[in-house]
């Protein structure tokens, strides 16, 4: 009866590969009508990494659920017309070309204001204003400049990249939160406005604890990271910190029989958990410990701790070490794969692991919408075929005729 969130509201999405169409999807799952305009030839990642031929590949159908589809050449003047009209109808435009793009296609901000005042216009760039400004950005080039990669991976190893696409899918989410944020204002001052975001300023506010630490160093070594230890000289910049939480509470990925490479449970120690962690490895003695029993001195001892704790797991399942940590309420969570990921059951049944029919490739599984809404829950649908929609918007919506249509076609338009 209420609808979606963003009925009503009609997204131009000029994006391509990854970081614009992870934002413009979200706003299809919401509720908004996304149009996905492509060139002819469509958006590269329809061929990208395919695992069937002649069919779009599952990066591209992953990121572009919930869309339709139109093509147009915007660099004949017909195809400038057309997306002039497309912007005229709109409410939000999000683009991710190169800086400068649209301006060279004839389309700057200020133009685009004349047309529509209305409009949210978002924009996402690897890089601020300033000396990056032009640099090519891809995920990991934005996390390597964002601070991620700088304290991520080993103490003596070198710098290492998440496989979570911080820089890609986070600025997707940091753009959305911006574009919302331009749609709420327009409603008290009838204006749209510009939405700037940069990928690597995403990553660096994913990494603002990083930066939290480097001021913290001012005032000594960071006693919950590896290898820091009080007395040792302080480090000029946040080490790398593997899987030592780094947080108020310590915790380490310990390993599980019979040891594969994500036989691991996570595990904090809390100060509540440390009595029935001590009767869990066999050693209760240490609960009241001097030596062991306050976090105080556990902490200059991390690597020893967390060694005890895995030989009493190292002999368990993972699934078991879990079953007995949780029955303590100690902190603790499995390291699940993606081949465990894609088959919870768990994750199928609340909407986040998804399987969506597809008219070429047949069904396939993705993920669902990690935002829940009680009043506008998300049904997952194929992303569309290459142009799919052309009839409906350029003639349904647009008015052009059938012969037009023809025509435009064959010269290569749309």
């Amino acid at each position: 009866m209420s609808g979606k969130a963003l009925d009503g509201v009609r997204v131009l999405d000029m994006t391509h590969v990854q970081s614009g169409p992870s934002a413009t999807q979200l706003l299809a799952w919401l509720g908004a009508d996304v149009l996905k305009l492509e060139a002819p030839g469509g958006d590269v990642t329809r061929g990208q990494l395919r695992d069937l031929p002649g069919v779009d590949s599952l990066y591209f159908t992953m990121l572009n659920c919930n869309k339709r589809s139109i093509t147009l050449n915007t660099k004949t003047e017909r195809g400038k017309e057309l997306l002039t009209e497309l912007i005229r109808r709109s409410d939000v435009l999000v683009e991710n070309f190169g800086p400068g793009a649209l301006d060279r296609m004839g389309f700057p901000w200020e133009h685009i204001r004349e047309l529509n005042p209305r409009l949210v216009y978002a924009s996402i760039k690897g890089f601020g204003e300033g000396p990056y400004q032009d640099f090519k950005a891809y995920e990991v080039i934005a996390q390597a400049m964002g601070g991620s990669m700088a304290t991520t991976g080993t103490e003596d190893g070198p710098p290492l990249a998440t496989g979570a696409q911080i820089g890609d899918s986070g600025s997707g989410v940091h753009t959305v939160v911006g574009i919302l944020a331009a749609l709420h204002q327009r409603h008290r001052t009838g204006r749209g406005q510009r939405v700037r975001v940069a990928m690597q300023h995403a990553v660096l506010n994913l990494c603002r604890v990083k930066l939290r630490d480097q001021q913290r160093l001012a005032h000594g070594p960071l006693r919950e990271y590896p290898g820091q230890a009080e007395g040792d000289e302080r480090p000029e910049e946040v080490p790398r910190s593997a899987n030592a939480s780094g947080g108020g509470q310590p915790g380490w990925a310990v390993r599980c029989a019979p040891g594969g490479p994500n036989d691991y449970v996570y595990v904090i120690v809390q100060p509540a958990s440390w009595a029935p962690l001590c009767a869990l490895m066999g050693r209760p003695e240490l609960a009241e410990d001097p030596e062991w029993a306050t976090p105080q001195a556990r902490l200059p001892k991390l690597d020893a701790l967390f060694r005890m704790v895995e030989e009493w797991s190292g002999g368990l399942p993972k699934w078991q070490v879990l079953e007995a940590l949780n029955a303590h309420n100690i902190p603790c969570g499995p390291i699940l794969s993606t081949k465990e990921i894609i088959e919870d059951a768990s994750l199928a049944d609340d909407g986040m692991i998804v399987e969506v029919g597809h008219p070429t490739r047949g069904s396939f599984r993705t993920v669902g919408s990690p935002v829940k809404l009680s009043d506008s829950p998300v049904d997952v649908t194929s992303s569309p075929l290459l142009g799919e929609h052309n009839a409906e918007v350029y003639a349904g919506e647009l008015g052009l005729g059938e012969d037009e249509l023809k025509s435009l076609q064959k010269e290569g338009v749309i």
